[in-house]
């Protein structure tokens, strides 16, 4: 059984930061992506960033000069670290495995994990 368990979200200040992890157990990525995404309450699941088996990455445009995404193939395991976070990063953050390409679509990852709140007072 597949599983993706991400870990590290919580509450924290404006201008913190917070590394979270995600571990895969089940099966190997080695030749696929990983990737995080972010959901709030009402809107629809946003793209945030992935990392092919190339090392290649990809983040959504805004993010990429606070969030850096890395992983540990040893490991299983993508990491997202999230820098001068802001109140509006709150948001649920899903770890996703499995994609091949269109990296940006949600559709085009087979795992999940369950998510990790992480919540950003002003």
């Amino acid at each position: 059984q597949v599983q993706l368990v991400e870990s590290g979200g919580g509450l924290v200040q404006a201008g913190a930061s917070l590394r979270l992890s995600c571990a895969a157990s089940g099966r190997t990525f080695s030749s696929e992506a990983m990737g995080w995404w972010r959901q709030v309450p009402g809107k629809e699941r946003e793209f945030v960033a992935a990392i092919r088996s190339s090392g290649r990455i990809y983040y959504k445009d805004s993010l990429s000069d606070r969030f850096t995404i890395s992983r540990d193939y040893a490991k299983n395991t993508v990491y997202l670290q999230m820098n001068s976070l802001k109140p509006e990063d709150t948001a649920v953050y899903y770890c996703a495995a499995g994609a091949q390409d269109r990296y940006y679509s949600d559709y085009k990852y087979d795992y999940w994990g369950q998510g990790t709140q992480v919540t950003v007072s002003s």
